[in-house]
Formats: C-alpha cells, sequence, structure tokens
C-alpha cells in the first residue's frame, strides 16, 4: 500500500477513535450536571446511544448522506454499504457510488468509522438536554430516527455535495452538521417534554436544580476538550502536517478563550465565577470553532472562542428566564454556537490557509458572498431538524408516550427505569417517595410545594 494512503488511514482511525472516546465525556459531563437519582439513567442512555447510532447509521444514514442521488439525499447504495467498492482499491481508482467522499484517499471503511462517530454524536447531544424527565425507550428509537433519517439529510445538503454544498456553504468539521442539528432535535425534544417538575414556579420564580457531582462534570469536559483534537484535526482524514497542526491550535485557542471568556462573563453576570459555566464555555468555544477551525488564522479563533463564552452564558441565563428547561446546557452550547460558529466562517474565513475553498470572509475583504450561504444554510438546515424531530416526538408522546410518570420523576429514574441505584451503599437525604404521600403528591400536581429541595 501507498505508504501515504497508510499513515492518511492510521491518522484517521485514530482520531476517530478520539472522537468515540467523546462518549464518555459526554457520559461523565451529563451525569454531572444531573442529579444522583438519575445518574444510572444518563449513563445508561450515554452508552446505548453509540450503539444505536451504529446500527442506524450502518443500515441506512451513511447511504442516505454520501451516497450519489439528488441535491436532497442519496439514492443508490443506501442499505449497509451495498454498491460500495469494497476492493482494496482507494483514491482516484475508487468506483463505488460515494462519489462525495472520494475526495480522500483512504479505504471506504476509514471513512465510515470517522463519519460514524460523528453521527453518534449528534444523537448525543439530544441526551442531556432531555434529561431527567424522557422514557428511555423513547430516546433510543429517537437516536435510531435522529441518526437514521435527520442527521444524514441535512449532511448530504452540506458534505454529500447537495444543494448546501452548491450554494457555496461550508462547514469543515460540523458546527451545524453535527452539533446544530442535534441542538435542534434537543430542542424540539424539549419542548415536546415540558419542564422537570418543580423546575419554574409561579410568578416567574426559576428554581435551581443543580448538579450532584461537578467533579465527574470537570473530568467529563476535559475527556471533551482532548476528544476535540481528533473531531477538528481529523476532519482532514489525511495526515496533511501543517493544515492539523495549525487546526490544533486553533481548535485549542477557541476553547481556552471561550472557558476564560464564561468564567468572566459568569463573574460578573452572576457575581460569582460559576464552574457549570466554565465548563460550558469551553464547549462553546470547541463547537464554534469546529466549523471555521480549518479556514481561519489562530487570531480569528481567539475571537471566535471569546464571543462564544460570552453568548454561553447569556443563553443559558435566557433560556432559562423563558421557561425551556435543559439541565446541562446543550442547547446554549450546541445549538446556540454551532450557529455562531457557522456565521463565524462567513465573517472570519481567509482563502490563503485552503485556497480555492470558502475564499475570504466579510471581515477579510471577501463581501456577504460567503456569510449570506452560511446563514441561508443554517436556516435551512434548523427548520427541517427541527420540524421533522418535533413532529417525530409528537408521534413518540401519541404512541409509546415520551415522559415518566410524575411518581417516578420525584422518586427518580434510575429506581423506576432501570431498577438500580448508582450510589446505592448511601443516602443523603430521605427518598422523595418516603417524604410524599398520597396527599402531598396531590399537591405536588398542583404546584403548591415551594421549595425544590423537597421534591429531590
Amino acid at each position: 500500500m501507498d505508504p501515504k494512503v497508510m499513515a492518511d488511514t492510521i491518522w484517521t482511525l485514530v482520531t476517530a477513535m478520539l472522537v468515540f472516546f467523546m462518549n464518555a465525556g459526554f457520559g461523565m459531563l451529563e451525569t454531572g450536571f444531573a442529579r444522583q437519582k438519575n445518574a444510572v439513567n444518563i449513563l445508561s442512555k450515554n452508552f446505548i446511544v453509540f450503539a444505536a447510532s451504529s446500527i442506524s447509521f450502518l443500515a441506512i444514514g451513511w447511504g442516505l448522506m454520501f451516497a450519489d442521488g439528488n441535491p436532497y439525499f442519496g439514492t443508490q447504495g443506501l442499505w449497509f454499504l451495498h454498491g460500495a467498492d469494497n476492493s482494496p482499491a482507494v483514491g482516484d481508482a475508487y468506483q463505488g457510488v460515494y462519489g462525495s467522499i472520494s475526495w480522500t484517499g483512504v479505504p471506504l471503511l476509514a471513512k465510515f468509522f470517522f463519519q460514524l462517530v460523528f453521527a453518534g454524536t449528534a444523537a448525543t447531544i439530544v441526551s442531556g438536554a432531555v434529561a431527567e424527565r424522557i422514557k428511555y425507550l423513547s430516546f433510543i428509537i429517537f437516536s435510531f430516527f435522529l441518526v437514521g433519517f435527520l442527521y444524514p439529510v441535512t449532511g448530504h445538503w452540506i458534505w454529500g455535495g447537495g444543494w448546501l454544498a452548491k450554494l457555496g456553504m461550508w462547514d469543515f468539521a460540523g458546527s451545524t452538521v453535527v452539533h446544530s442539528v442535534g441542538g435542534w432535535a434537543a430542542l424540539a425534544g424539549v419542548l415536546a417534554l415540558g419542564p422537570r417538575f418543580g423546575k419554574y414556579g409561579p410568578n416567574g420564580r426559576i428554581n435551581p436544580i443543580p448538579g450532584h457531582n461537578l467533579a465527574l462534570a470537570t473530568i467529563g469536559c476535559f475527556i471533551l476538550w482532548l476528544g476535540w483534537f481528533g473531531f477538528n484535526p481529523g476532519s482532514t482524514m489525511a495526515a496533511a502536517a501543517a493544515d492539523i497542526a495549525r487546526i490544533c491550535v486553533t481548535t485549542n485557542t477557541a476553547a481556552a478563550a471561550g472557558t476564560l471568556a464564561a468564567t468572566f462573563t459568569s463573574w460578573f453576570l452572576l457575581k460569582k465565577p460559576d464552574l457549570g459555566m466554565t465548563l460550558n464555555g469551553c464547549l462553546a468555544g470547541l463547537v464554534a470553532i469546529t466549523a471555521p477551525c480549518a479556514f481561519v488564522s489562530v487570531e480569528s479563533s481567539l475571537i471566535i472562542g471569546l464571543i462564544a463564552g460570552v453568548i454561553v452564558v447569556f443563553s443559558v441565563v435566557g433560556i432559562d428566564r423563558i421557561r425551556v428547561d435543559d439541565p446541562v446546557g446543550a442547547l446554549s452550547v450546541h445549538l446556540v454556537n454551532g450557529i455562531w460558529g457557522t456565521l463565524a466562517l462567513g465573517l472570519f474565513a481567509q482563502d490563503m490557509f485552503t485556497p480555492g475553498t470558502t475564499g475570504n470572509g466579510l471581515l477579510f475583504g471577501g463581501g456577504t458572498t460567503l456569510l449570506r450561504a452560511q446563514a441561508i444554510g443554517v436556516v435551512a438546515v434548523g427548520a427541517y431538524t427541527f420540524i421533522a424531530a418535533y413532529v417525530f416526538w409528537m408521534i413518540l408522546k401519541a404512541t409509546v408516550g415520551i415522559r415518566v410518570s410524575l411518581s417516578e420523576e420525584i422518586m427518580g429514574l434510575d429506581i423506576g427505569e432501570h431498577g438500580n441505584s448508582a450510589y446505592p451503599e448511601f443516602v443523603t437525604r430521605k427518598p422523595a417517595h418516603a417524604v410524599l404521600g398520597a396527599r402531598d403528591l396531590g399537591s405536588a400536581k398542583q404546584g403548591s410545594f415551594r421549595r425544590e429541595g423537597e421534591l429531590v
């Protein structure tokens, strides 16, 4: 085999493994931000979602996304890579029906595995936003649908040679293709589910529901930061020394800037440097730089990350004020900053880094052409994903149901959904079901409790 193909393949697979490891990061982050009575449920969802994603993407998602077809979805080789050329030939010799991804010379299955871990990431984003009240089975079913039919269709528009690609929209590693899609699907789920019991009171009162273990959340964020060094530079699918080095630095710079910006913004806005905001600031910077990481300078990545860190704090606070309950801040990190990162590409791109691709953005003399294409992509992907996801959530709601019972939510999904506990050897307070009698539960349904602490 050609030494370059060998090096490119190893690079692609190793970075894909880093992205796979991000599942552990999401699991730790979301579990830490949730209450202890739901820890098993959060961990279970983050584990099983990649299994569901793997089968769904193999069965239909890959074909819809990358197969030759029309500007809206693939139509050939849809099922289980049928129609692919699985011979050892690579690069220009490739003769299969996945022409949109023939630009990289690594073997087909290396391409598939790399794209699979991205698809799994989009599904994982939903988990945190709908945490602490969703039925386990409904989440699994929705994950199959998201990876099989939502994610690959919009992915085809941008990465599969579809109509947005022809329009001139760019998204190097997935601020829109992965993160915003996961965010839009999560928003639809949050609205279909409604807020957690006790989260909002009368007269606009917001009851904080703190996570049970910020140590886990911090470890999770570190894992995600590490995994992003596979996510972004790995999207070259080639061991191109100068490119992957620059992308690593732009990625890290945006993450660091987002971390600092969110810390000081929360310090100003909330009067304390909130650790949860700091962690989400790091992730916001990473999400925002994901689309433009290959097309912007290090200096520009610093600005993109700083803005992301400010945006995420105001977004978390603002979303809570409009009574949209997102336990982990997933909407602010992935949806809001996925949009920001996609638009930032239209502002900060410089053709000198990848000649013949994006051209220059608005701030570097390129006019509004690129920014306009980016904005159209944001709106189109958002409209399709949100509407389709909301319709499917409502179908699930009318059939198998999507929300656990009130008593189960108060007791905790660990017991109700899984029959076990993440911390069986200690209890920090009386279980809610022992405190709440039938009379109390009736009052709870009317929202008469004044302190959320009485419910956990």
